[in-house]
């Protein structure tokens, strides 16, 4: 096992590069599966999501060819045995993803409930009804597994999300490209990565209108042919780096980015009294001679706050003068870690399993601490670079499902953090 040892309240500045987003390359891989041809995908992150993903593509007999460090190749099997790994699907919940590609494809899916982050309930009662409507029979196993079958293929149909899901649009999308006749989807989740994950689809021969919206439709294709795409800059990392700025007060340059798909996040920082310009594709922060104000969160759907931003929001809250409500409306559980800020220093009072009250301008401090899933990691590493003295972070590789090599590229500008054994 790896850890972090970080030593804080250092001098961080300069430039650093946003990298390809997770979110939209564990959807596009699942993607590549629709076709019998192979499919080249640039920008890929280099993240242990991504790798466990592409493991299990080749355990059901896809070849997957690496060049360089973010090219990736991946030519589709030509049979499946409708069953997915159980040592790996576990692991991860974006395995759910390839049940829309490889039940469309091959007509039965065998797979165990899907694993990831430790964020409360996480059942697939969405997915399993979705699909029925497509004309699915679902079977629940004993050992919480599920069987999937469709052998004579999907059935096109309109289908009502009874809550927004992003998972779950983008796995009902795919399957859809090659059910028979026409799907509709309404209430759908509208992130960028699901327009993305459009774009590349009909560049393949689907046909798909409505993405970003909440009404999606698909004409049902016969085939998909293989394609190249280019995964787009990770917007959940772009926040987070300008949030580290804010609460290190640092001047810092993050490039590669689309601040456009961040625009509330923004707006709401500029409102407590952040200083930035922002370009194109690259979001400069400046230092403040002032304290942030406080304020209140609601992390909600795209284009509202991003719940996977909302732990390193809560870290930069704690550097704010007054009191500031954070309140998670989309996974229950979520606000769990603020127990570790409390300990690193922070005073904040957890409501409810919702809503936790941050009373800001205090000084962190240096803690042992382990890292309880991705985001609440990296929000971990925010606050050690912002809390007096050394912090050690266990439990890494929750942090090294999401961000590449996130030791050197903080490193870069500045940052006292290094990576070691536990011996």
């Amino acid at each position: 096992m790896e850890k972090f040892i970080i030593r804080g309240k250092q001098p961080l500045s300069g430039e650093i590069p946003v990298n390809g987003a997770k979110n939209h390359a564990l959807k596009i891989i699942p993607a590549a599966l629709l076709s019998t041809q192979e499919s080249v995908f640039h920008s890929v992150p280099q993240v242990e999501d991504v790798d466990r993903l592409l493991e299990i593509v080749e355990d059901i007999g896809g070849v997957v060819k690496k060049e360089g460090n973010h090219t990736v190749r991946i030519v589709p099997p030509a049979k499946f045995n409708g069953i997915l790994p159980k040592k790996l699907v576990p692991k991860l919940r974006a395995s759910i993803l390839l049940l829309g590609s490889l039940l469309v494809r091959f007509g039965r899916v065998e797979m165990p409930h899907p694993g990831g982050c430790n964020l409360g309930r996480r059942p697939i009662d969405l997915f399993i009804d979705a699909f029925k409507a497509l004309g699915a029979q679902v079977e629940s196993l004993a050992d919480d597994g599920y069987v999937f079958q469709a052998p004579h293929g999907l059935q096109g149909a309109r289908y009502v999300f009874p809550l927004i899901s992003v998972t779950g649009t983008e796995t009902l999308m795919m399957a859809a490209t090659l059910a028979h006749g026409k799907t509709v989807i309404v209430n759908a989740a509208g992130e960028p990565e699901i327009s993305a994950l459009a774009d590349y689809l009909n560049a393949c021969g689907a046909r798909i209108t409505g993405a970003g919206t909440h009404t999606i439709e698909i004409e049902g294709v016969q085939e998909l042919h293989g394609g190249e795409s280019t995964i787009i800059p990770d917007r959940i990392e772009s926040g987070s780096f300008v949030i580290l700025a804010l609460a290190t007060n640092s001047p810092l340059t993050i490039t590669h980015c689309r601040p456009k798909d961040l625009e509330v996040p923004l707006r709401i920082l500029k409102s407590i009294g952040a200083n930035f310009a922002i370009a194109k594709d690259a979001i400069k922060i400046y230092p403040i001679t002032q304290k942030l104000k406080a304020t209140n969160i609601v992390t909600h759907e795209y284009p509202g706050f991003p719940t996977d931003l909302q732990a390193p929001m809560t870290v930069l809250l704690t550097q704010a003068l007054g009191q500031s409500l954070v309140r998670e409306t989309i996974y229950e559980g979520r606000l769990l870690y603020t127990d570790v800020l409390n300990a690193m220093g922070a005073n904040i009072s957890l409501l409810d399993p919702y809503r936790a009250m941050v009373t800001g301008g205090t000084s962190l401090r240096g803690k042992e601490v382990a890292s309880p899933d991705i985001r609440a990691g990296i929000a971990l590493v925010i606050a050690g670079l912002t809390a007096q003295g050394t912090t050690t972070i266990q439990n890494i590789y929750q942090i090294d499902r999401g961000y590449e090599h996130i030791e050197e590229r903080l490193q870069h500008i500045g940052a006292k953090i290094e990576r070691v054994n536990n011996c």
